[in-house]
């Protein structure tokens, strides 16, 4: 069987590497820095509390990621829900150029469906393959979102160059 909690050690260790992950796809979702924060926080109460015994850190950052996006899904049931000005939040942000930017801002402005695919993929590190896994569509869906994706946000950020 599992474990009653976390030891904090291994609490402290998956926080720190997997933090910004976590926080980067709530984000993603919510669109709104505090309600990611509670997402991120909520995730981690939840790896404190589970009993599950994790064979990799993999295995460990994927079940966060799953987590993390069933977190922002019952979220998204709640009617105070707001999204925060993108280009507000951007500001915050130590995005190497303007033009990280700008990128940033029209891939928080794609629908949910191509957003969440690019983020996991070009800022996760993720694999269309492990991607449908977390999401729970097929691979080609997967692929064809992340070509709609990008041709969607190449021609958001040619109409922001005129």
């Amino acid at each position: 069987m599992g474990r009653d909690v976390l030891p904090e050690t291994e609490l402290k260790e998956a926080i720190g590497r997997h933090r910004d992950t976590v926080f980067r796809i709530a984000y993603t979702y919510m669109r709104d820095a505090a309600d990611a924060d509670d997402v991120t926080q909520d995730v981690f109460v939840k790896l404190l509390c589970t009993d599950r015994a994790f064979k990799s850190d993999d295995h460990l950052r994927n079940w966060l990621v799953r987590v993390t996006i069933n977190t922002c899904k019952s979220l998204f049931r709640r009617p105070w829900r707001r999204v925060e000005d993108i280009e507000d939040y951007a500001a915050t942000l130590s995005l190497p150029t303007r033009e990280h930017s700008e990128v940033f801002v029209a891939a928080m402005r794609l629908p949910e469906k191509y957003r969440v695919p690019i983020v996991l993929h070009y800022y996760g590190g993720y694999t269309t393959d492990e991607i449908a896994r977390l999401l729970k569509v097929p691979s080609a869906t997967v692929r064809t979102r992340l070509a709609r994706g990008r041709t969607r946000l190449k021609a958001e950020l040619e109409r922001g160059e005129k």
